[in-house]
């Protein structure tokens, strides 16, 4: 059941993280106002969400009444100033700070006070996101995993001046979404992302240097490390303007060379080889898939 403060719950980003966020909220029973640059990408990601769910009908995991009553509970709205009524906010926009920033400075004239902004950020600094609003205090990381229905993990990450109530109001919600939170400081990167993009970008280097092939790399990875996706096939489903964002960040936050982005990434991305969702990044993809 819903955490009882939370009657409606706004999530920012109606894509591949937002709209994740949004669909299993709307299936533990939270009313979810899910806002996008406007109301028709707003209503193209519900639409998507439906056609998920749909699919699970058609494999007998879930019923037509559960899709009925979760898309019922799914609202697409056109605008931040409709998250007025939003108890508990989730921002899941594109990985870039200076759009974070101006999110929540938005929101923090547009919501009531008390209600907690939170970032799905992958590696921007919480401290920094807080600190462009008035109320720091309620401001948190609730970095989900993608796909977001399927992995358990959130990452709760702490601003220098998140307040505990924040954090455990934040726990409680991700709880009740049925994940596990791990707390990670607010260093570059957090957790997740400190280890995984540095691999990443190893793997890139790896390819880039001739080492093997990127199948070879993959195949190494999967059958000599038991992991279930090698990590140039999980770059390009993360999206590799990600991992380089991401990677920028840690190289920019830390000051550290051994985060200094492959130049191979660097030339996909400039490219406009994004990975599965443009169709091609190290490899290539069905379109629509």
């Amino acid at each position: 059941m819903p955490v009882s403060q939370i009657a409606n719950l706004g999530v920012i980003g109606a894509g591949q993280m937002g709209g994740g966020i949004a669909r299993i909220a709307a299936e533990r029973g939270y009313r979810v106002l899910l806002a996008d640059i406007n109301l028709a990408s707003a209503e193209a990601g519900k639409a998507k969400i439906e056609r998920s769910l749909a699919r699970g009908v058609a494999k007998g995991k879930v019923s037509q009444e559960h899709v009925d009553d979760t898309l019922a509970r799914l609202v697409p709205v056109g605008s931040l100033e409709d998250l007025r009524e939003a108890d508990f906010v989730i921002e899941a926009a594109s990985e870039n700070v200076d759009l974070k920033l101006s999110i929540f400075e938005k929101l923090d004239a547009i919501c009531a006070p008390g209600v907690i902004l939170a970032s799905n950020t992958s590696s921007i600094s919480i401290t920094r996101i807080g600190a462009a609003t008035s109320r720091p205090g309620d401001v948190i990381g609730m970095h989900f995993m993608n796909p977001v229905h399927v992995m358990k993990l959130v990452e709760v990450i702490k601003g220098l001046r998140t307040d505990e109530e924040t954090i455990a109001r934040t726990v409680a919600l991700a709880e009740d979404l049925g994940k596990v939170c791990v707390e990670a400081r607010d260093i570059a990167g957090f957790a997740v992302n400190r280890i995984l993009m540095p691999m990443i970008n190893e793997a890139f280097y790896a390819l880039y240097e001739g080492i093997a092939s990127a199948e070879g790399i993959d195949a190494a990875m999967k059958l000599g490390t038991n992991q279930p996706m090698g990590p140039l096939q999980l770059a390009d489903f993360i999206g590799l303007d990600t991992c380089l964002a991401i990677m920028e960040v840690l190289h920019d936050g830390l000051g550290d060379g051994k985060y200094r982005p492959c130049p191979l990434l660097k030339n996909y991305v400039l490219a406009g080889d994004f990975g599965q969702k443009t169709g091609r990044g190290v490899y290539t993809y069905e379109k629509g898939r």
